[in-house]
């Protein structure tokens, strides 16, 4: 059986500020991986009249199962961790098979979001899919921001898979631009970027 590779460190890298940079997961990034779960979920929450004790029993139950659930249906995943001058901020989980690139998760912190990270990222994934000819898919929330950028990047409703929409974008021969190179050099942003 062949071993499939993913997108490597540096390609995921491309274009984006040397401020930022991956790191494989550990166990020592567990609580930052908790508590940004915590702040995925926290709008959702806010309108729950729970006390802040019970909202983050909750959290921590609701983490735990989407860490098992990662872990047993994707075993061949990549686990990343972003940061930014070296503290962690967000995080991206893929797998990739012969043919698909799953993007299972791209969070980032509430101070990194809405700058044009989640674009750049995205963007180097499209090109490395690509390269290989790979249809790329996820899973989004219907009232996920991040809608928009999966729309505007080709992204097109496969299904319903529950609460989620599952979103595919077959492998093009054209080039995808990466804006976020763009945004840093002091063009102004078009505020509909992740």
């Amino acid at each position: 059986m062949a071993v499939i590779v993913g997108p490597t460190l540096a390609k995921l890298l491309e274009g984006l500020p040397t401020a930022y940079g991956l790191k494989q997961r550990s166990e020592a990034d567990m609580p930052f991986l908790r508590l940004l779960y915590a702040q995925t979920r926290e709008d959702e929450l806010a309108p729950v009249p729970w006390t802040a004790q019970q909202k983050e029993a909750f959290l921590a139950d609701q983490f735990n199962k989407q860490h098992s659930h990662y872990l047993q249906h994707y075993p061949q995943a990549q686990w990343w961790v972003l940061t930014c001058r070296g503290l962690p901020m967000g995080r991206l989980y893929l797998e990739q098979t012969p043919h698909e690139l799953r993007v299972m998760d791209i969070s980032l912190m509430p101070n990194h979001r809405n700058q044009g990270l989640g674009n750049a990222l995205m963007c180097s994934l499209l090109q490395h899919a690509d390269c290989h000819q790979l249809t790329v898919g996820l899973h989004v929330e219907p009232f996920n921001p991040a809608l928009r950028l999966y729309q505007r990047l080709g992204f097109s409703q496969a299904e319903t898979r529950g609460v989620y929409l599952f979103m595919q974008r077959p492998p093009t021969a054209g080039s995808v631009k990466n804006e976020f190179v763009t945004r840093v050099t002091g063009i102004a942003p078009d505020g509909n970027h992740e």
